[in-house]
């Protein structure tokens, strides 16, 4: 039984803004099991993974995260622009992708909680979020996989037809603000929860360029992040998902709320996962 497994995809991230380009490691398992081991968890994730980027399985393997990898003839690769200094905009290309996940490679695991951080619309299908669902432990998923669309290479924002079926078979719903406006039809992020409590979810986790919105109870918490400079956007949301996962196992909604903006707002900090010390104080 471990706390929490991750279900997605490996992706190598080409990441393009002011500074330059970089080539990271990425996937929402990959800035996730870092903060499960920080905060001293028993992590366990599910991937897809050309043999060529291994070498990403033995780094979380050395940490001990018990990795379930299937080799594919490709990697999900992403080629991530920022051409402004709103670090919510952003154009995302698609140049690889991993393949479809099916139930019998989630059969195996037991955890206190999944999360589905899929990249890509296919990566994850339904019968994959049933299957999750029926072994009765927590469930939570990000909006991201499932209203992003290949177009000719692009990445786009399509209508999810899934919607409510999913939204009903989940526990944890996580969207960003832009995502959120999309879906739910409102740039106000507050009449977004609602929209969104209303298909069934328990907690919501809404992130923004300010800081993090949670729903629980009836209820909005809202932190914002602390941090000096932002220097590594791309991984927030994943970032932010885990760690509120991980503290709810052992606190409130409100307090996993205050320590997922504390946490979150260290990683903006740094490029790449988060590799700091957890936070005492939030």
């Amino acid at each position: 039984m471990f706390d929490i497994a991750f279900v997605g995809h490996f992706t190598k991230d080409t990441i393009e803004n002011s500074q330059g380009s970089a080539v990271h490691r990425g996937g929402a398992y990959y800035y996730g099991a870092h903060v499960a081991t920080r905060m001293g968890l028993q992590a366990a994730v599910v991937t897809r993974i050309a043999k060529a980027d291994w070498g990403a399985i033995e780094e979380l393997q050395a940490m001990g995260v018990t990795m379930y990898a299937r080799e594919t003839p490709e990697s999900t690769c992403l080629r991530i622009v920022y051409p402004t200094a709103n670090l919510d905009e952003r154009v995302i290309y698609a140049i690889g992708f991993a393949g479809a996940f099916t139930p019998a490679e989630i059969a195996p695991i037991d955890a206190r909680v999944f999360h589905v951080g899929a990249s890509i619309r296919g990566e994850v299908p339904v019968n994959v979020i049933a299957a999750l669902a029926a072994k009765k432990a927590r469930v939570s998923l990000d909006a991201q996989g499932f209203i992003r669309v290949n177009e000719n290479g692009a990445l786009k924002y399509s209508k999810w037809p899934e919607m409510s079926t999913v939204l009903h078979l989940i526990n944890v719903f996580k969207v960003d603000s832009t995502e959120a406006e999309f879906l739910a039809g409102t740039k106000d992020m507050r009449d977004a929860i609602r929209f969104f409590a209303a298909y069934g979810p328990q907690e919501i986790v809404l992130t923004q360029n300010s800081g993090v919105m949670v729903y629980a109870d009836g209820k909005v918490y809202e932190y914002p992040w602390r941090v000096r400079e932002i220097k590594g956007r791309t991984g927030r949301g994943d970032t932010c998902t885990s760690a509120y996962l991980c503290k709810r196992l052992t606190a409130s909604p409100e307090e996993a709320a205050r320590f997922t903006a504390a946490l979150t707002g260290a990683k903006l900090e740094a490029p790449g996962p988060f590799k700091g010390e957890v936070p005492k104080e939030y």
